[in-house]
């Protein structure tokens, strides 16, 4: 086929052009320039209500005039567009014949031809753009990944399964001064923190806070002298002096468990109304909470400062992944 047969064909069609004078060009306003003048004002006026809401926001005027402006504004622009078309521009229907879509099979075979020719041609001599296009999309992809790495904020690592209770802490109250015996009377309750940095100046101790939230710790005293044996294995010679110490964080979605009904002995959660028995191990009696309080065991040290013996026995707080706790 030489390249005469693949000539597009160049006929062509006649494309009738609307006159003036078509009843459906003429305007459906029965004064045009009347209505062209209207139109004009109120799209003047949204334009200065933009500026008024615009000037309301730098200026920082009440809400009221920036809504009522901005409003105003988009309401005035909707409006003369609709009243724009519908009353000034050509209403149509307008109807013209359309010439055969259809071309002949020699000129399907040519652009067929024509287009397979010219993309292999495209391919060939474009690889390398391709490439640096990949290698710079690549690139940009690593990059732009890093602010939202970095917004994740650092892993917890292990946050999640230990505290800075430890064995031989110090529990201090909310102004840092550490937990005496005859701190608490029988019914009392407060919340503890933990502190492992003592030291000495001028023969007296200085403590300090330290910790996360998650160490925040409910202590109650439940009596004057010393408890029942624990009806839970394993935790005889927690309770020194009828106090106990339970993990503040609820296992049910990490609420503050900070109120407590005294006449029955129960801590409860504000959120969601979980109920835990302080003299049975914190073991959920009502409510959506799935597993006791942790424990913390406490005693004395030399100086007659409340501490914890040990660390808590299991994770703080609600569920996350896969406990065995």
């Amino acid at each position: 086929m030489s390249d005469a047969d693949h000539q597009p064909s160049r006929t062509r069609v006649p494309m009738p052009v609307a006159a003036l004078s078509d009843p459906h060009m003429s305007d459906a306003a029965r004064h045009p320039e009347r209505a062209e003048g209207i139109i004009a004002l109120i799209l003047f006026v949204s334009m200065v209500l933009f500026g008024i809401a615009g000037a309301a926001y730098w200026q920082n005027w009440s809400p009221w005039i920036f809504g009522g402006a901005l409003g105003g504004g988009m309401f005035a622009l909707g409006f003369g567009l609709t009243a724009w078309g519908k009353y000034l521009m050509p209403q149509g229907p307008f109807v013209e014949e359309r010439h055969k879509l259809a071309g002949t099979a020699d000129e399907r075979d040519a652009l067929s031809a024509a287009l397979y020719e010219r993309t292999t041609v495209v391919v060939k001599r474009r690889k390398l753009l391709g490439l640096m296009f990949l290698g710079g999309a690549g690139v940009f992809g690593i990059v732009a990944a890093f602010p939202l790495i970095r917004s994740l904020g650092p892993l917890p690592k292990d946050e999640l399964d230990v505290s800075n209770w430890g064995a031989g802490t110090v529990l201090l109250d909310s102004n840092g001064r550490p937990v005496r015996k005859e701190t608490l009377q029988a019914g009392g309750i407060m919340t503890v923190y933990p502190s492992n940095q003592l030291r000495v100046e001028d023969g007296g101790v200085t403590f300090t806070q330290q910790g996360l939230a998650t160490d925040q710790t409910v202590l109650i005293r439940l009596s004057d002298g010393p408890l029942p044996e624990p009806t839970m294995p394993g935790r005889e010679g927690w309770s020194p002096d009828g106090y106990v110490a339970y993990s503040k964080v609820c296992t049910h979605l990490g609420c503050p468990v900070g109120l407590y009904e005294r006449e029955l002995e129960l801590l409860v959660c504000p959120c969601h109304q979980s109920m835990f028995n302080v003299r049975n191990g914190a073991v959920p009696q009502f409510g959506p909470a799935p597993r006791p309080l942790p424990q913390l065991p406490l005693g004395y040290n030399d100086q007659g400062y409340l501490i914890s013996t040990a660390p808590y026995d299991q994770a703080l707080g609600p569920g996350f992944f896969e406990r065995t706790t």
